[in-house]
C-alpha cells in the first residue's frame, strides 16, 4: 500500500481544456482517505488554488517544480530555495539580449510583460479572472521585469519562451548553467529555477519529513519537469500522453491519457487496491 500519492497539474489531473475529469475527481477524494495526496506541480501555488480548493485538499503543495512548499490553511511558505535578487536580475538582462519572451513568478503572483507578452498568458489571466474571488489566482502584466524583480520578497521561477534555437542557447549559456536549474516545459518552452531545485528533490525532503520512504511514494506525471519525481517514486507512473523521453523513465505507463479516467483507475487500482 503506497503512503503519499504525488500529482502533476497540467498534462496529468488535469484535461487539455484545464478541468477535471469527475471520476479522476472522485479518486483523489477518495484516495485522501487512505493516503497522503500531494500536488507537486510546476505551477504558482496562485494559479493551482482553484484546483486544490476543488480537490478539497488540505495537505501542502509543492510549487514552481519544486522551488517552495506552500500552506494554504495558514497562507504561507513553509520551505523554499528562492532565486537570489542579483541572480534573477542578472537573467533578466540575459533574457533581453536573447530576445525570448518570459514570464516571472514572484511572491504571490505571475507576472509577464506589457510589451511582449506570452500569448498563453493573456488566456491564462482571463482564466484567472472567471474564477471566485477567494480563489482568484494573481496574473498580471508589468512595465519592467527588473522593477518588479527589485520589489519582490521572493523571485520563483521563470519561464521562457521564443525560437527554440534562442531558447536552447540561452540554457547553454555557462552562467545559466551554474546558476539555474532549466528544465523543459513545453517545445519552445523551458522554466529556468534557481540551481538544485526539482520536483524529485522537493518530493524526497517532504516524504522524509512525513516519516515515509520513496518506495512508500506513487508518483505520476507527464513532463520532463516531472522525471525526477518519476525516478525517486517507488512507483513512478508516466501518463500516455508524456513522451517516450519521460515515459522511459518511469515504472508504469498509464493506459488513458489526461482526458480520460486512466488516472481514476490507476489510483483506484494502487491506492484504494
Amino acid at each position: 500500500m503506497y503512503k503519499v500519492l504525488a500529482l502533476d497539474l497540467d498534462g496529468t489531473v488535469l484535461s487539455d481544456d484545464h478541468t477535471i475529469h469527475p471520476e479522476v475527481k472522485r479518486a483523489i477524494v477518495e484516495a485522501q482517505r487512505r493516503c497522503h495526496v500531494v500536488i507537486v506541480t510546476g505551477r504558482h501555488h496562485t494559479a493551482a488554488r482553484p484546483y486544490y480548493h476543488e480537490l478539497g485538499l488540505s495537505t501542502p503543495i509543492i510549487c514552481c517544480n519544486g522551488t517552495y512548499v506552500y500552506d494554504y490553511q495558514n497562507e504561507q511558505v513553509i520551505t523554499h530555495n528562492a532565486i537570489k535578487k542579483q541572480d534573477a536580475l542578472n537573467f533578466i538582462a540575459l533574457a533581453k539580449e536573447f530576445q525570448v519572451k518570459m514570464v516571472m513568478y514572484i511572491t504571490d503572483a505571475m507576472t509577464y510583460s506589457h510589451f511582449n507578452p506570452i500569448h498563453y498568458m493573456e488566456a491564462l489571466e482571463k482564466w484567472a479572472h472567471a474564477n471566485p474571488g477567494e480563489q482568484q489566482p494573481k496574473i498580471y502584466k508589468v512595465n519592467s521585469f527588473s522593477d518588479t524583480a527589485s520589489q519582490a520578497e521572493h523571485v520563483w521561477k521563470f519561464v521562457v519562451e521564443g525560437l527554440p534555437s534562442s531558447v536552447e542557447r540561452l540554457q547553454q549559456h555557462p552562467w545559466v548553467k551554474a546558476t539555474f536549474n532549466g528544465e523543459r516545459s513545453w517545445s519552445n518552452r523551458i522554466d529556468f529555477a534557481a540551481k538544485g531545485n526539482s520536483k524529485g528533490q522537493r518530493l524526497a525532503e517532504y516524504v522524509a519529513e512525513l516519516g515515509y520512504h520513496a518506495n512508500h511514494v506513487m508518483a505520476v506525471g507527464d513532463n520532463h519537469n516531472d522525471i525526477s519525481m518519476l525516478k525517486y517514486a517507488g512507483l513512478g507512473v508516466a501518463m500516455p500522453n508524456a513522451d517516450d523521453w519521460v515515459k522511459s523513465h518511469a515504472r508504469l505507463v498509464s493506459t488513458t491519457d489526461n482526458n480520460s479516467d486512466g488516472l481514476a483507475h490507476l489510483i483506484q487500482n494502487k491506492i484504494q487496491g
